[in-house]
């Protein structure tokens, strides 16, 4: 299968830009796709599915073990030989843990896959001078780093120039061909006709876009005029020259052992969409059936649930509505006293509080399992990587257990005692620590209500088989009790 990458000195360099346009040429040429996004976004995963109308895979070298990386790959590529798997990159190429190290970057990422890479260059403001910003690129390896990193190889095949004029192009390329040996694949006009923005946890959601379809094809127009496709598919088929990475079964998962079904709800609507396909694969693999409901439309929880997640997204923007939900707020809240098992995400969290805060500072009653309320911070809470150590046995972990996530959240949950706010962990004391890979900082997270588990951090569920393994236990267990009608 051809592979390709598609990587940036930076954020804001337009890697979205270029793979959501390819995206949606390789849809039209009909060319079976397999789309990953490097990193634990979740967001612009949700733009590859929007256009090609399949999943989206997060590839992330902190997660996962060499070997589990490739499998990940290997299996989203089943099926799709004669087809192109495209990758798109997070941050600047080198950018990995603690903003010092190569480890979980994309260049390490494109070393474990053997993936051919394309940088894209905003080249708004310059000209010339992106030949030294290139060829810094292509000569610079990152001292430390594990697995490809350890090669001396940049594994940048070609450059794409983003925003540059059409009437220089023709003589920039020639240029940077003749200067640095590298091959130009084209550029990116100034596209005045796209209106995607951002907010605090990056690009605003596709549905949120009436009428993205149409502005990704205005997109793909352009660039089928101004990118050489054929250049493009013939660096990608140098990743298929070097081979398909091959297929390892990460130690101490997918073992074979699967215990009996059980009903697991997922809230997945406007407000809560933020969910890694592995979790929800390991889930599967672990017995779970899957059904979807919107705390936001429907009125109450499915009939006959054994377990719930509620994962992250945006129920800020939507605390109105979800509060106006009330019978939804008393099923949820009901469940959790009955002892269902329950997981809640960051903005999941948020949902389980006693109150939640809107954008415009209005409070708004929630779900009430935790007490506290929901409020905007002054700044992004706890950001990047992190390692959870649970300090006690507690549900669904025994002590010492490790299981790896991350933090990306604006929201803060405050406690109040006596109409003051207080430190949340001197009136509800967290059940584990969180680590940054990097560094010494660390700090308290997770609360625990029964078998409810909630908290502001993103679990990887594939890094600690036994969480996933115990949750399905308890949702068995929680089963045999519903069914005894009890």
């Amino acid at each position: 299968m051809k592979k390709l990458l598609i990587a940036a000195p930076k954020s804001g360099s337009g890697k979205t830009i270029l793979t959501c346009g390819l995206l949606e040429l390789l849809k039209r040429k009909e060319i079976p796709t397999a789309s990953f996004k490097c990193g634990p976004d979740y967001i612009d995963p949700l733009f590859h599915k929007r256009i090609i109308g399949v999943e989206s895979r997060n590839l992330d070298s902190f997660f996962e073990t060499q070997e589990g990386l490739k499998k990940v790959f290997s299996k989203s590529c089943q099926g799709k030989e004669e087809g192109l798997a495209l990758v798109e990159g997070v941050m600047g190429y080198f950018d990995g843990l603690a903003g010092i190290l190569p480890d979980a970057s994309t260049y390490e990422i494109a070393g474990i896959l053997n993936i051919p890479v394309i940088l894209v260059v905003d080249a708004r403001g310059a000209s010339l001078s992106l030949a030294a910003l290139i060829k810094g690129f292509l000569e610079y390896f990152p001292s430390g780093g594990r697995y490809g990193c350890r090669e001396k190889k940049s594994r940048i095949k070609g450059v794409i120039l983003n925003r540059v004029s059409p009437g220089i192009y023709p003589e920039l390329k020639k240029k940077l061909e003749e200067e640095l040996g590298i091959l130009v694949a084209g550029y990116i006009p100034n596209l005045d006709f796209l209106h995607i923005e951002s907010r605090h946890l990056g690009l605003v959601l596709p549905h949120e876009i009436a009428d993205l379809q149409e502005q990704m094809g205005k997109l793909s127009d352009a660039l089928e005029k101004s990118l050489d496709l054929e250049m493009i598919f013939k660096i990608a088929e140098e990743g298929e020259k070097e081979g398909e990475p091959e297929s390892f079964r990460k130690p101490g998962q997918n073992s074979g052992k699967k215990q009996a079904p059980f009903r697991l709800g997922v809230a997945r609507d406007e407000a809560f969409c933020f969910y890694y396909h592995e979790n929800l694969k390991a889930m599967e693999e672990a017995g779970a059936q899957l059904t979807e409901f919107s705390p936001l439309h429907h009125k109450e929880l499915p009939k006959d649930l054994d377990g719930l997640l509620i994962g992250g997204g945006y129920p800020e923007l939507y605390a109105g509505e979800l509060a106006e939900n009330e019978s939804m707020k008393v099923s949820i809240y009901e469940a959790a006293q009955k002892g269902m098992p329950i997981h809640g995400e960051c903005g999941g969290y948020l949902y389980l509080l006693e109150y939640l805060e809107s954008p415009e500072g209005i409070s708004y009653p929630m779900a009430g399992i935790f007490k506290g309320i929901g409020k905007k911070g002054r700044s992004l809470g706890n950001f990047g990587y992190i390692t959870l150590t649970a300090k006690e046995d507690m549900a669904f972990f025994s002590k010492g257990t490790k299981i790896r996530g991350h933090e990306f959240h604006y929201w803060q949950a405050i406690a109040m005692e006596k109409g003051q706010e207080r430190d949340r962990n001197s009136l509800f004391p967290a059940r584990m620590q969180a680590e940054k890979p990097a560094g010494k900082r660390s700090w308290q997270a997770m609360e625990q209500k029964g078998n409810t588990l909630a908290g502001f951090p993103h679990f990887y569920y594939p890094s600690c088989p036994e969480f996933t393994e115990n949750f399905a236990a308890a949702c068995l267990k929680f089963q045999v009790f519903r069914q005894s009608g009890r």
